[in-house]
């Protein structure tokens, strides 16, 4: 199966497992409770626009993210809005949908 690239912005991926990777980065170089750098702010907009639930994870809009804990243990990024609620989300969704 050929390879299938993908883009978030201006972010461009021969391949989606490259997608993967580079978000994976992002999350891994994040404490839990840390707050999102604007840059990887930017790149996490672009990727939650692909998300099959994109309208309902960012609501009435999105103010920073962060890296919360999530299910079992493990971290993943988070939606903080401008009602103040939050919501996380897969960055895997983004990718495969």
């Amino acid at each position: 199966m050929p390879a299938k690239p993908i883009s978030f912005g201006n972010f461009h991926f021969d391949k989606k497992g490259d997608a993967f990777a580079f978000l994976q980065g992002i999350l891994h170089k994040y404490n839990v409770g840390d707050r999102v750098s604007s840059d990887d702010a930017e790149v996490l907009l672009a990727a939650l626009a692909h998300h099959p639930e994109a309208e309902e994870k960012i609501g009435c809009g999105i103010t920073y993210f962060s890296v919360r804990s999530a299910d079992f243990g493990t971290k993943c990024f988070w939606v903080n809005r401008t009602d103040k609620t939050t919501e996380k989300f897969s960055f895997k969704s983004c990718i495969y949908g």
